[in-house]
């Protein structure tokens, strides 16, 4: 469970993030929309404790995040190419994550295996750095390492940009099953308003840093709500807003798809 208490971060004069009380729930999908500058990544990296507050404070499980580590080692998340270690290969990079959280050469072969269709054959045996990876691979691997360790909080912001539609909607299905399966809480933020109805319960919108509304999503109804919010129209199907440079066959989309 996450708890907000009275978060607030300015950038000079501007309010980037101003949260009185917010509570979400063990087990939820939340998406976090709004437009650009609404406040999303801040609420995040301060959730995160890559950033420090000017006021309030955030507690994962009852942990206050400035005052103790203890829950990192059950947090996952990928904001942006930060977060890799771009002079490895994939795979030093997935072993080195696997020695941080205590995991064998063989048990981070066994976690990197539900990956393969995701991963597509473009990431493992390439006999390459990430930095020379595609802008749409490192994304993958980036949420690969998110996932690696099975955190019960994992934190992706935009991890659907660069992404071709194939693994849009390989992600999300893994996504669903992930939280299905082991009751991970899940916080996604996403520019494309059609796959983050798809994948999350719930709903939070944030303008100029404030949840201004909280929709519960669990029946798919968020969308007339945000249509008029966005002024979208959800029939249309809405393109990424990065461009993608790594399309690939539309054949290994999952079944269930």
């Amino acid at each position: 469970m996450i708890t907000i208490s009275n978060l607030k971060k300015c950038f000079g004069e501007k309010v980037a993030v101003n949260v009185s009380d917010y509570i979400i729930s063990q087990g939820t999908m939340l998406g976090l929309v709004g437009n650009n500058g609404a406040g999303k990544t801040t609420l995040f990296r301060l959730i995160l404790d890559l950033l420090k507050a000017d006021e309030g404070e955030v507690h994962i499980d009852h942990i206050n995040v400035s005052k103790s580590e203890e829950w990192k080692q059950r947090t996952g998340a990928f904001i942006d190419d930060s977060f890799l270690i771009d002079y490895l290969t994939p795979e030093e990079y997935f072993y080195f994550l696997g020695r941080v959280y205590g995991l064998k050469k063989e048990e981070v072969d066994e976690r990197l295996a539900p990956f393969a269709r995701f991963m597509n054959g473009e990431v493992l045996a390439q006999k390459k750095l990430i930095r020379d990876f595609s802008r749409g691979n490192k994304q993958k691997i980036g949420i690969i390492g998110a996932m690696l360790h099975r955190p019960s909080l994992l934190i992706l912001d935009e991890p659907f940009n660069f992404l071709d539609p194939s693994s849009q909607s390989v992600i999300k299905h893994v996504l669903a099953e992930y939280n299905r399966e082991t009751g991970a809480t899940i916080l996604v933020s996403s520019h494309n308003l059609n796959h983050t109805t798809d994948v999350c319960n719930r709903i939070a919108l944030l303008e100029n840093g404030v949840v201004i509304r909280d929709i519960d999503n669990s029946a798919h109804t968020a969308e007339q709500e945000l249509e008029s919010y966005f002024n979208v129209d959800f029939t249309e199907e809405q393109q990424p807003q990065e461009p993608t440079d790594d399309i690939q066959p539309t054949d290994f989309i999952t079944e269930n798809e």
